[in-house]
């Protein structure tokens, strides 16, 4: 058992505070958006008193650290990567690919000759990438595209005539064709016709009161004149309260607003963005992989063994209350990585111990075994979502 040395990735729109506040240390000042714990090549994990990363670990011997069922599934690699994530400010909105989508887009840009440094470059990898994003604070969200019957209720108080014809078309077409040629509408609009929707409908929101209000003006006072600002009213705006989750499938178009998180996703950089960002903007593609089937969004919460389930195979996440007194077990599970966020825990294993404080974190590999969990606090653990 390794405790891990985690990078932090100061995105802009990250918290300066939160990650700090868990580790116990002092803010930089700057924005601390993602704890990464993993074995992704851009950000690998270092070993606590060794040189090593987590990522060199595993390829000196990836059947001894992640088992054979893991190397069998998912080749050498560890195929998740955790994190926890500090929202201040939105995110983009975005959506991934699902694995066929991927490995195409993939093939297909590699031919092309486009680098994989390029920031045009859809495709990093040829991997899909779901993700569960676990509150750990009141998070908010935005995720899939609502029923249109709720659109058009709420964003049709507005009175903003400039959105007539999108409403239009959901009131017509009140189905999935009818969300994508409304959300196509939208987005393939000229540039000045976008703006002039964008501004009516955060002009029309400033004097309301209600979330989808509050909503419009916060993104519009933050990108002004984007097409994201009225396309964020047609997904469903979610509030999780700590301990409750969202999975999000391929081709669910999403972004998190505010909020702090543990986040669990498959070991990919494939993102379609579709607004509220500067970076690169695929709308053609975006259009191609999204998901338009409107449907409520489904908070999990964790079972009676704290896992949160999804059908990902690639990862599981299961959220452990440790207290005094009494020990939890963990059975074999392959590889996992281990993360306190609450009190203090000491985690045990065949070949060694170590404790854990918030956002203190460890790395059990294959040949660790049953693991157990002793102390006061809550531990999350990662797992490959096989077996």
């Amino acid at each position: 058992m390794h405790l891990l040395d985690n990078p932090i990735r100061p995105y802009a729109w990250g918290s300066p505070t939160a990650i700090p506040a868990m580790l116990g240390v002092k803010p930089t000042g700057e924005p601390q958006a993602e704890l990464w714990m993993g074995a992704h090549p851009g950000s690998p994990s270092g070993l606590v008193g060794k040189e090593q990363t987590l990522l060199d670990l595993i390829s000196a011997d990836p059947e001894g650290e992640l088992g054979s069922p893991c190397v069998r599934e998912f080749g050498p690699r560890l195929p998740f990567l955790l994190k926890v994530l500090a929202a201040e400010n939105p995110l983009s909105l975005q959506a991934h690919p699902d694995p066929e989508q991927a490995k195409a887009g993939f093939e297909r840009e590699n031919a092309d000759g486009v680098p994989l440094s390029a920031p045009h470059r859809n495709y990093k990898d040829g991997d899909a990438k779901p993700e569960l994003i676990c509150a750990l604070t009141d998070f908010e969200a935005l995720v899939g595209f609502r029923p249109p019957a709720e659109t058009l209720e709420v964003v049709g108080e507005f009175g903003v005539s400039e959105l007539e014809p999108l409403l239009a078309q959901l009131r017509e077409q009140p189905d999935e064709e009818g969300m994508r040629a409304a959300f196509t509408m939208l987005m393939t609009a000229p540039a000045d016709r976008q703006r002039a929707v964008v501004d009516a409908v955060v002009a029309a929101c400033a004097g309301r009161s209600g979330p989808a209000a509050d909503l419009a003006c916060r993104l519009g006072e933050k990108y002004p004149g984007d097409p994201g600002v009225v396309a964020a009213l047609l997904l469903n705006h979610v509030r999780l309260a700590p301990g409750e989750a969202l999975y999000l499938p391929a081709g669910n178009l999403h972004a998190y607003v505010h909020g702090v998180g543990v986040e669990i996703l498959a070991n990919s950089d494939n993102v379609l963005r579709g607004g509220l960002t500067s970076k690169h903007i695929d709308l053609p593609e975006l259009l191609r992989i999204l998901d338009f089937t409107p449907r409520p969004a489904e908070i999990l919460t964790a079972d009676d063994e704290g896992r949160y389930a999804t059908p990902a195979s690639e990862f599981r996440l299961s959220r452990h209350v440790v207290t005094g007194g009494t020990e939890v077990t963990l059975d074999p599970a392959g590889p996992q990585i281990l993360l306190c966020v609450e009190g203090t825990v000491a985690a045990r294993g065949e070949t060694g111990k170590v404790d854990l404080t918030p956002g203190r974190s460890a790395w059990a590999g294959a040949a660790e075994g049953t693991v157990t969990l002793a102390g006061d606090g809550v531990v999350f653990r990662a797992t490959a979502g096989i077996g």
